[in-house]
This record gives structure tokens, sequence and C-alpha cells, in this order.
């Protein structure tokens, strides 16, 4: 009984949990579903508002948008307008000022108008003039021919018998009373100035020995194996080419063994370039930045030793009180040639044979020497138009040289006046140095070419009877006959034998054209 009690009793319990178990569930369901659905209206409420304010977004974002593209059209529209207003402003600039030069030509043509008519006024009085001349003339060539005429009568003899007697009478008593005189002073100074010019020089030379010193237009560099030519070349030849533009020196690698050959007719620049190659073999790196770092470098080292060789040399003549810019000049001289004659060398020289000849001729032996030392100052100076003797005289006058040093300067060449017995032994003293045998050099068959070149542009000229070139081609001298040729002419010719050999000759330094016209008259007694 008791077993079928608990089997009834569980039994029912099972059946009242499952319906208590359905119902929860029902109950549960409902519940989530109810939630599901609040929470689905929330998100389409939320959705909806997000919608709306996206689209309120949007169409503030569309209104600043459309107010930013006016702005920007305000504005390129406000560039454009301005830009419009300038060129409106040019145009009429441009065309004002068309109209100004329109203004200004036809009051040039008023102008040129009325020149012509006073022109043609003038030319109209002037040929009157001549006919009144010519007139007179004729009347006065009469009036000559009836006194000489009458003349004639009175004196019993023509006019040119007449004219001859009296010359010959002339001529025969000049001749007495000056011959003697004449010949006795010419005698004597010629004696005595040869005499004494020989002595001065003679001795001058003797007292003064320097070396010679021959510049080329080549410099040689010689290195220690040929591998370092490649490297000297570079990939491709940039480093040859970096070499080149910064030195402006050509530079030429060829088959001789363990040399590379620099050529440039400036001595400076071939020195900056032998000094940067030693510097870039010796350091290794070669490339094109490095090779313009050296060549900066080499550049103001070399500045720097020309200023000590200017002082140097300066110290060593006794030459004091120069100015910086004068000295660094000096320095220049040691790179600079004239005729394959080192200019220093030759500034050095005629600077001890002036002061040995001042000395000789009682004369101030220190402007003497420092005048000697600045004469070609001028060849160094950067300036082709204007000859060397006025420039360096122009730069001794800017810093203050005294007066005679800077004649002696610009006179040696005969460019002015000399005012001083220095400028005279300036002159001297530089053609001696420079015409001793071996200071200069010069192949001879170009230097006879060129004074026959000289002498064939004169001859090719009317009128020209005898031409010399003379002080090795520096002057040439043209006579010319004078029924063919006026003194107006003579001025005219020497202009156009000037320009002729400017046009057709190469030659250094500059030519002296002196046209000579004389009248001889000659007579033979029998």
């Amino acid at each position: 009984m008791n077993d079928g009690l608990w089997a009834a009793l569980v039994a029912a319990a099972l059946v009242a949990g499952f319906a208590l178990a359905k119902w929860l569930s029902k109950s549960t369901i409902k519940k989530a579903k109810e939630e599901y659905d609040e929470k689905l209206e929330d998100a389409r409420k939320r959705a909806d508002e997000i919608v709306k304010e996206a689209e309120a977004q949007a169409e503030i974002l569309k209104k600043n948008k459309i107010l930013e593209a006016k702005e920007k059209f305000l504005q390129l529209k406000g560039e454009h307008d301005q830009k419009v207003r300038e060129r409106n402003n040019q145009i009429n600039d441009l065309e004002n000022k068309a109209r100004q030069k329109d203004q200004a030509l036809k009051k040039k043509l008023t102008e040129l108008s009325e020149k012509e008519e006073k022109a043609d006024a003038i030319l109209t009085s002037y040929n009157e003039k001549i006919s009144t001349l010519d007139a007179k003339k004729v009347e006065l060539d009469a009036a000559l021919k009836e006194q000489v005429i009458k003349l004639e009568k009175i004196a019993g003899l023509s006019a040119s018998e007449a004219k001859s007697q009296m010359m010959e009478a002339l001529k025969e008593e000049a001749k007495s009373e000056s011959r003697q005189f004449v010949k006795d002073i010419v005698d004597e100074a010629k004696m005595d100035a040869q005499k004494q010019a020989k002595k001065v020089v003679i001795e001058t030379i003797q007292r003064v020995a320097t070396e010679q010193t021959i510049d080329n237009v080549v410099s040689v560099f010689h290195i220690e194996n040929d591998e370092i030519k490649g490297r000297i070349i570079g990939r491709e030849g940039r480093n040859i080419r970096a070499l080149e533009a910064a030195t402006g020196v050509e530079i030429i690698i060829d088959d001789t063994p363990e040399a590379i050959v620099l050529s440039a007719f400036d001595p400076m620049r071939r020195e900056v370039a032998r000094l940067s190659l030693h510097r870039l073999v010796a350091d290794g790196r070669i490339h094109p930045a490095r090779i313009e770092e050296v060549v900066k470098k080499t550049e103001k080292q070399l500045e720097e030793e020309i200023q000590e060789i200017g002082e140097k040399t300066s110290l060593d003549l006794g030459v004091h009180g120069l100015h910086p810019e004068i000295v660094r000049l000096i320095g220049k001289m040691r790179y600079r040639s004239s005729y394959g004659q080192n200019l220093l060398q030759h500034s050095r020289e005629v600077s001890n044979l002036c002061a040995t000849m001042a000395a000789e001729l009682g004369l101030n032996v220190k402007l003497a020497k420092r005048a000697g030392l600045l004469h070609d100052l001028g060849k160094v100076m950067d300036d082709p138009e204007t000859p060397h003797a006025l420039l360096g005289m122009q730069l001794a006058e800017k810093h203050k040289e005294h007066p005679i040093v800077c004649n002696a300067i610009g006179a040696h060449h005969d460019e002015l006046e000399m005012t001083s017995p220095i400028s005279v032994i300036v002159q001297v003293c530089d053609a001696i140095s420079g015409a001793r045998p071996g200071a200069r050099r010069e192949v001879f068959e170009s230097y006879i070419q060129r004074l026959k070149d000289l002498e064939r542009i004169a001859l090719s000229f009317d009128g020209v009877q005898k031409c010399y070139a003379i002080q090795a081609g520096r002057e040439l001298r043209v006579i010319v006959e004078a029924e063919r040729v006026s003194d107006d002419q003579a001025d005219a010719l020497s202009f156009d034998i000037s320009s002729k050999i400017q046009t057709e000759m190469t030659y250094p330094g500059q030519i002296k054209i002196t046209v000579i016209r004389e009248k001889r008259a000659v007579s033979y007694a029998k």
C-alpha cells in the first residue's frame, strides 16, 4: 500500500512539475518576445533619429560647400578683374608711350625739315660766296700780272730771273756763314754724346747680371705611374672635365709615359692646375666635388704667395712705401711673360739698370729704381683696349706715386711726352733688358714676315713712296709724295693704315704709324 501510494505521489509530482515547467516556459518566451519587440521599436526609433540627424548634417554641409564655392568664385572673379584692370593699365601705358613716341618723332621730323631748309639756305649762300670769290680771284690774278709786267719793264729783268738771283745770293751767304758753325757744334755734340752714352750703357750692363727666365705655354706634370691617368680622367671623363672647367686649363693626357701636359697661355692658371693635381694625386680622393674644393684652396694659396713675392721683390730692391694693390700686381708679374721674357725678372732687371744709370748721371736713384720696377704694371691688368703704359700710369696716379714715376711709366713707349730725364732712362733700360741676346724669343721667320707685312700694307696705299718698319716692328715710318698727298690727307692716311693693320695682322703690343710728308726742291749748278 505504501509502495503504490508513493508511486502515485511521484507520478502526480512529475505531472505537476511538467505542467509547471510548461507554464513557466510559455511565460518566459512571452516575456522575452515582449522585450525583443520593445528593443526593436527602440532601434527603429533610434535609426529614424540618426537618419534625421544625418539628413540635417548633410543639409548643413551642403550649404557650407555652396557658401565656400560662392566665396571661391568671388575670389577668383576678383583676381580676374584685378588682372584685367592691370592689363588694361599696361595697355593704356603702352598706348600713351606710343603716342608720346609718335609726337616726339613728329617733332624731330619737323626739326629735321627746318634744319634741312637752313642747310639748303646756307649751301646756297656758300655757293654764292664761292662764285664771288672766284670772280675776285680772277680779277686779282689779272691785276697781279699787270703789276709783274710793269715791274719787269722797270727793272729790266723778268720775275723769275729776279727771284733766282735773290735766292742764290741769300743761299750762298747763309751757307758760307752757317756751314762751319753748324759743323763744329754738331761734331762736338756727337762726339761728347756718343762717348757719354756708350760709357753709361756699357758700365750699366757690366754691373748688372741676372739670369734669364723663359716661360712656355705648357707645363708638364709628372706622375709615378700611368694608372693615375685613369683616375684623373674619371668615369666617362667627368674628373678631367671638372678640372678643366675649374682651372681654365686644357689637360692633355696621351701616350707620353708618366707625364700629363697642362696647356694654357695664362701661367697662373697653369700653376693652379699643377698644384691642384699634385694635391689630388697625393690625397687619392679624385672626384668633381673634391676637385672644386682643392682648386679653390689652391687659388687662395697662390694669392697669398703672390703677395709674398711682391713684398719680397720690393724689399730686395729697396723700394718701400708701395700700396698693397701695387705690391700684389708686382707679385703677379712672376706669372706673366712678354715675348717669352719673365715679366718680374725683366722689371727687376730694368729697376737695377735704371738705378745704375741714374747714379752715373747724378739723378735721383730711388725714383729711377721705383719707376723701373713699376714701368710694366699695366701688363698684369685686365684691360686689352688701353695701352699697358697708360694703364700703369693711371694705377700709379691713383695710389699717389711721385709725378716723375707716373710720367716714366706712361711715357716709356712714347704714349706721352717725357717730362724728366728719368723717363728717358726707363725707356732706354727697358730696351736694353728686352733687346739683349737671349732675353726674348720669337721665331725669326715670323718676325721677318711681320715686318714685310707691315711694309706691304703701307705700300698698298696711293701716294706712299717708301716705308720702313723700325724698333722691332713697333713703329712704321711712311714717306709720302708731297705732290700727291696733302697734310690733311696725311692724317687720314695714317688712320687708314693703322685700321688696315689692325684688321689684317696679329701682333703683340701696339704699332705706331708715322706719316712723313716733306717738300724737297732740287736744282743743279752747271
